[in-house]
C-alpha cells in the first residue's frame, strides 16, 4: 500500500483579524516545527491570507484559502479566482464545505469547475462532502456521497486525482460537539476511496481521505489511526493554537 502522508487543516471560517491571525501563527510554529510526520494547514479568511503566507514562509505550514470561484475573471463582486490566490503563494483552497453550500447555494456544478480550475493554478484543493443527519436516517449517505464525489472530480483529468484531497463531513456532526463514531467514519472514507479507485485504482491509493466534524484532541488519536482517514479538517478546535497543535502531533 502507498505511503500516504496525513493532512492536517484547520478552517478559522470567519475568525481571526490579521492581529489574531498573527498572534495565532506565533504560538502555533514553534509548536509544529517538528512535526514532519504531517502536512500542516491553516485556512485564514481572505483578509489574514497574505499575512500568513509571510509568517509562515519557510516553516512546516502551509496557507489555504476557504473557497474560491471556478472562473477566470468576471463581473463576480465579492469572489476571488484560483489565480489571485495563486498569486498570493497560497498552496490550496477548501471547496464545497457544507456551509458553502447550504448558505451561499454552492452546487456540485459548480464545483465540478472550481476543483480542475484550482488545479490548473497550481493550487492543492480540499473537496469537501457529506450527508445530512435526514440522509443518514434514511439509508442514503452513499448515494449523497457517490454523487459528490463523481460530480466534484468528473473533469479532473486521471492522473490528477489523487492531488485532490476529499474531506468527509457528515454535516450533523459539523460545529454540533457530535462525531461520527469511528466505524461510521472509516466505513465512509472506505467507500469515498472505493468511488475513487473506480477511476483509478493507482490513484485511490494515494488519494488522502480526511475526517471532518467537531475534531478535537480527544478524539483525534482514534479518528487518524482508521486506515483510510488520512488526517482532518479541523473548524472550531483549529482556532486553539494548542489544541490543533495536538491534533497534529495526534496523526503520528
Amino acid at each position: 500500500m502507498t505511503a500516504r502522508t496525513p493532512l492536517i487543516a484547520g478552517n478559522w471560517k470567519m475568525h481571526k483579524t490579521v492581529a489574531e491571525a498573527e498572534e495565532f501563527i506565533q504560538a502555533l510554529l514553534p509548536r509544529v516545527s517538528t512535526a514532519d510526520h504531517a502536512d500542516v494547514a491553516i485556512c485564514p479568511p481572505f483578509t489574514a491570507l497574505t499575512p500568513m503566507v509571510d509568517s509562515t514562509r519557510g516553516s512546516r505550514v502551509q496557507v489555504y484559502a476557504q473557497t474560491m470561484h471556478q472562473a477566470e475573471s468576471g463581473a463576480f463582486t465579492g469572489e476571488v479566482s484560483a489565480a489571485m490566490l495563486a498569486e498570493l503563494d497560497v498552496h490550496g483552497v477548501i471547496l464545497g464545505h457544507s456551509e458553502r453550500r447550504e448558505l451561499f447555494g454552492e452546487t456540485d456544478r459548480a464545483l465540478a469547475l472550481k476543483v480542475p480550475a484550482a488545479l490548473a493554478a497550481g493550487l492543492a484543493p480540499i473537496l469537501c462532502v457529506g450527508e445530512t443527519e435526514a440522509e443518514r436516517e434514511a439509508g442514503d449517505t452513499e448515494r449523497k456521497l457517490r454523487h459528490q464525489v463523481q460530480e466534484g472530480l468528473s473533469k479532473v483529468p486521471v492522473e490528477r486525482v489523487a492531488d485532490v484531497a476529499i474531506a468527509y463531513e457528515p454535516i450533523w456532526a459539523i460545529g454540533t460537539g457530535r462525531v461520527a463514531e469511528p466505524e461510521q467514519a472509516q466505513e465512509a472514507a472506505a467507500f469515498i476511496r472505493a468511488l475513487i479507485a473506480g477511476r483509478s485504482p493507482e490513484q485511490s491509493e494515494r488519494s488522502r481521505i480526511l475526517y471532518g466534524g467537531s475534531v478535537k484532541p480527544e478524539n483525534a488519536p482514534e479518528l487518524l489511526a482508521l486506515p483510510d482517514v488520512d488526517g482532518a479538517l479541523v473548524g472550531g478546535a483549529s482556532l486553539d493554537p494548542e489544541a490543533f497543535a495536538a491534533i497534529v502531533a495526534a496523526a503520528a
